[in-house]
């Protein structure tokens, strides 16, 4: 049994949320206020859970608890329809952040990850990524994710190289309750005839003709027989040779195959999935993929935005693959400045989720023990012209403020918080930039 200490929660969602968790075997304590959550934490060190709805002050006392409590592990969830809460809960030093609706097999596996690390300091055995869906555009996936898990047809997942595809293939599989082996076969890893061979087995090279047609032969030894009443999770399906798409294409047609060592003719129930790069159907139409296969591939079809297309889930996930690259290498969590945070969400991140992947591996190898600021990212990022996007939520006015906060944390940070040389920087009075700092909220402790 987990216990999570849960700060915030409106009384309205208490009885669904904590079905939710308890079926995770997550056991709830709430509190109402932050004095009650230390007086818990005095009795025992818990993961503590912060409802950050209520914006300004719940984040206060995010900072307020996170301050008192350096070393307790804190998560946030947030409303998806303000996604700057996210950015602010990073900052607040949650080690993760949810969105709602709050789920409990997401909220049970971050605990246990992150307890496993602290307690190991280990590395990370990822199953393919956390989803994180802040954004609009992975909402709409989110919602395809959960009509796709009511059911057993053959999905595919079309997008950039980087987008989630294997990891949205998981999500599913996980959904319906993670029945059967999830296998992932890369097609792209075998040569021409091995492929063939690792998925129907080496014992089963050749279908077993009778009664006038063939019934698919599979190996025990086959990644087939793995799948079986669970997931096959095909890549780069285009390197697949036609004989052996052929032959999948009539085991997912004839549900049925034969185990080459028994002879035994079985229902033969695997749910098919394929990550596939855009545009696919061109693809198909140049004969590379064959149009019965794709048929029982794309009964369900989700397309994966780009990074760039939803940029309200960087912060959360470089936070992660922030914590994540720390506990592979045996170090204490790092945190982002604010500035550096902001940057990092601006980028255009071409490579996608490997690219911000591999900038996160650089910061921390490179990193000389403290928090990651903006001269480390401006270090290791090409500035080439290329747009950077920030938020463009609210007014003029609010974007206005918005770019000064962010701009006068910058120069502070580049001048470790020296006042005078801050000002001389940005080209005004010391006294005008206490003053702006007041007006925006920006401390030198920020960053």
């Amino acid at each position: 049994m987990k216990y999570l200490l849960y700060l915030g929660c409106p009384p309205s969602e208490r009885a669904e949320t904590q079905r939710a968790l308890a079926a995770t075997d997550v056991s709830v304590v709430w509190a109402d206020t932050v004095g009650e959550v230390l007086h818990e934490l005095h009795r025992r060190d818990i993961p503590v859970l912060i409802d950050l709805s209520r914006g300004g002050s719940a984040l206060n006392a995010a900072r307020d608890l996170r301050e008192r409590r350096p070393r307790t592990l804190m998560f946030a969830v947030v409303d998806p329809r303000r996604p700057e809460l996210t950015t602010e809960a990073v900052l607040a030093g949650m080690v993760d952040v949810f969105s709602r609706p709050l789920g409990g097999k997401r909220v049970a596996s971050a605990i246990e990850r992150e307890l496993r690390d602290d307690a190991a300091q280990s590395p990370r055995r990822a199953k393919g990524g956390e989803m994180y869906a802040h954004s609009p555009a992975m909402r709409d996936v989110m919602a395809i994710v959960g009509r796709a898990a009511s059911m057993r047809a053959g999905v595919i997942i079309c997008g950039e190289r980087g987008t989630g595809r294997r990891a949205t293939a998981r999500a599913i599989h996980a959904a319906q309750g993670g029945l059967g082996a999830f296998v992932s076969v890369d097609c792209s890893l075998y040569e021409q005839d091995d492929l063939e061979s690792h998925l129907f087995g080496s014992a089963a090279r050749t279908p077993n003709e009778r009664n006038g047609r063939g019934i698919e032969r599979v190996s025990r030894n086959g990644l087939l027989h793995d799948a079986r009443g669970g997931t096959l999770y095909l890549q780069n399906l285009t390197d697949a040779p036609a004989r052996a798409q052929a032959r999948l294409a009539r085991l997912l047609r004839d549900r049925e195959a034969t185990i080459a060592e028994t002879s035994q003719d079985v229902d033969f129930d695997v749910r098919p999935m394929a990550g596939v790069e855009p545009p696919f159907e061109a693809i198909v139409g140049e004969g590379r993929v064959r149009e019965d296969l794709f048929r029982r591939l794309s009964l369900i079809r989700i397309d994966m935005p780009p990074l760039r297309n939803r940029r309200e889930d960087v912060p959360a996930l470089a936070n992660y693959f922030l914590r994540e690259v720390c506990a592979a290498l045996g170090l204490p969590a790092k945190t982002f400045s604010r500035p550096a945070l902001s940057l990092i969400s601006a980028l255009p991140w071409r490579g996608n989720a490997a690219e911000l992947r591999g900038l996160i591996d650089a910061l921390v190898s490179s990193s000389n023990g403290g928090p990651i600021g903006l001269d480390d990212v401006l270090t290791h990022v090409k500035l080439d012209g290329g747009p950077l996007v920030f938020s463009n939520n609210g007014t003029l006015r609010q974007a206005r403020a918005r770019f000064e906060r962010e701009y006068i944390a910058a120069t502070l940070e580049r001048h470790h918080g020296r006042i005078s040389d801050a000002a001389k920087a940005l080209g005004i009075q010391r006294t005008n930039l206490y003053r702006k700092m007041r007006s925006l909220r920006v401390t030198r402790a920020r960053v």
